[in-house]
């Protein structure tokens, strides 16, 4: 029989999470929606799936169209916006994540989400998860990731250096922006594994917190990850 790899271990003292693709599985709404976008501008919907996850939806635009105003993106975002939220068909948990979110209780933990609030408060709770107490969504940034804004702001609400959080995420946006805010990133799923995040797991099945009681350790998260 082939050897078992072992964990990898990460330490931490917080948690930064992103939402959809780490905690909630939304992609079946985000294909359809950008692919109708997609179509609607003439562009080829599979290039424009390559863009889209772990921005906010005007960075994602003026990616793919950088001749259009800015204004323009922002409005057409807004609309985009309310048709996500009002569409939650299909949206589930990641696998894991339910026990995932109940074993960092007590830790410090914040979603950082290129979300705007009803976004992430609509597929939160359509895949049945409960809302971290500390939320860092679209209303609370000026830049979108990667930009490192939303996580370097997360590790401030929550009091903690940057080096001692380790993020999660799906996307190379994510990744990029986590890795820029100077923390170690988790990979979560495939689309993950491409973008060269610290340790990458399946999914959140694959997750053991620990907290530990060592002596001089105390607050000190243990990620078990394989």
């Amino acid at each position: 029989m082939p050897a078992t790899a072992p964990p990898t271990v990460l330490t931490a003292r917080a948690l930064l999470l992103d939402m959809d693709g780490t905690l909630v599985d939304s992609d079946a709404v985000v294909e359809r929606i950008w692919r109708r976008w997609a179509e609607r501008h003439g562009l080829d919907g599979d290039e424009v799936m390559k863009v889209v996850h772990g921005r906010q939806g005007h960075a994602s635009m003026a990616v793919l169209l950088p001749d259009r105003p800015r204004k323009q993106n922002l409005a057409d975002n807004a609309r985009m916006l309310a048709e996500e939220t009002a569409d939650t068909d299909g949206v589930i948990e990641v696998p894991g994540a339910s026990a995932f979110l109940a074993a960092l209780r007590g830790i410090p933990h914040a979603l950082v989400t290129s979300a705007d609030v009803a976004l992430s408060t609509a597929r939160m709770n359509a895949a049945g998860l409960p809302l971290p107490a500390v939320r860092v969504t679209a209303e609370s940034v000026s830049a979108s990731k990667p930009d490192p804004e939303g996580f370097l702001k997360g590790a401030a609400e929550l009091g903690v250096d940057p080096a001692d959080c380790v993020v999660f995420e799906d996307s190379g946006a994510g990744i990029a922006a986590g890795r820029a805010a100077g923390m170690r990133v988790v990979g979560v799923g495939a689309r993950a594994a491409v973008h060269g995040p610290d340790a990458v797991v399946r999914d959140l099945t694959q997750v053991a917190v620990e907290v530990s009681g060592d002596s001089g350790d105390t607050g000190t998260v243990r990620l078990r990850l394989g």
